[in-house]
């Protein structure tokens, strides 16, 4: 039997009893809402969406969202504090147009790090984290110098264990260790320079998503082509995607790069026709 959006409703409604939340249901919008009595703080689910991949995963599909709404609602409800838990603080790489506010409103705190991707900041809670909010900051009197050097001491300190594949003589080497914290270790500057150190052409590095980071020692135009390939798959399979350029490391900065078919990447620039 097929299901409906008013079917996945009557399941949703199930697994979220909870008497100290309330749940209601837009049928204009097809979304399904938990929040808190006291606080109101919720989540919001598109129905559509849970149904189509009900029809792809069955009941898997659903135990997984319950999971996450739930681990959401409850971090919600808890004051985090940042004062003893210094080691559970890390950087996030995320896309330019990832928010700088949560959804109630909250600035976010943040650092430049490319014109692709910026750095966010957050707080691990074991089975999930929280991103790090300038009232948390104020409330206890941190400093945004405090919180990012933290993040990048604790960075260094993640395994960097990464699988080598040699495609048409280039290296690529792949960073998952599936901790949250794959494509932050790109903010790892020792670990850079070593990669550098040991490249024999030029080195690459992407981040398409926050689970996966890629160095690629490009040893002859066809690596690009690859590397271009890559980059782009991975970012459309991604959980959270962030970006399909990768960069080339130089001079201890990161460019990103259009990589155009069987030719050398380019960067964008002004250029003027002819008059």
């Amino acid at each position: 039997m097929k299901m409906t959006s008013i079917k996945m409703k009557k399941i949703l409604e199930e697994r979220f009893q909870n008497p100290d939340w309330r749940t209601s249901f837009n049928r204009d919008k097809d979304i399904f809402r938990v929040e808190w009595k006291d606080t109101k703080q919720g989540i919001s689910i598109t129905v559509p969406n849970v149904v189509a991949k009900y029809e792809q995963r069955g009941e898997a599909a659903v135990a997984d969202l319950e999971y996450h709404v739930k681990e959401a609602l409850k971090i919600m409800n808890v004051e985090h504090v940042l004062t003893g838990k210094e080691k559970n603080i890390f950087p996030v790489i995320r896309a330019t147009s990832f928010p700088k506010k949560t959804k109630s409103g909250m600035k976010l705190i943040y650092s430049d790090h490319t014109a692709e991707t910026r750095i966010y900041y957050a707080l691990d809670l074991g089975s999930t984290y929280k991103l790090i909010d300038e009232e948390m900051l104020e409330k206890e009197g941190w400093t945004m110098d405090r919180i990012r050097e933290i993040s990048i001491f604790n960075v260094r300190s993640l395994e960097t264990n990464p699988k080598i594949d040699t495609v048409a003589d280039n290296d690529f080497y792949f960073v998952g260790a599936q901790d949250g914290y794959d494509a932050s270790r790109i903010l790892n500057e020792s670990l850079l320079e070593e990669m550098k150190a040991n490249s024999k052409g030029e080195l690459a590095v992407a981040v398409p998503h926050q689970d996966v980071l890629i160095f690629a020692d490009i040893q002859n135009d066809t690596g690009y082509d690859i590397l271009a390939q890559m980059t782009m798959k991975f970012f459309a399979e991604g959980r959270v995607p962030i970006t399909s350029l990768p960069f080339i490391y130089e001079d201890k900065k990161l460019e990103p790069i259009f990589i155009l078919a069987k030719n050398r990447p380019t960067e964008p620039k002004n250029t003027k026709g002819d008059e």
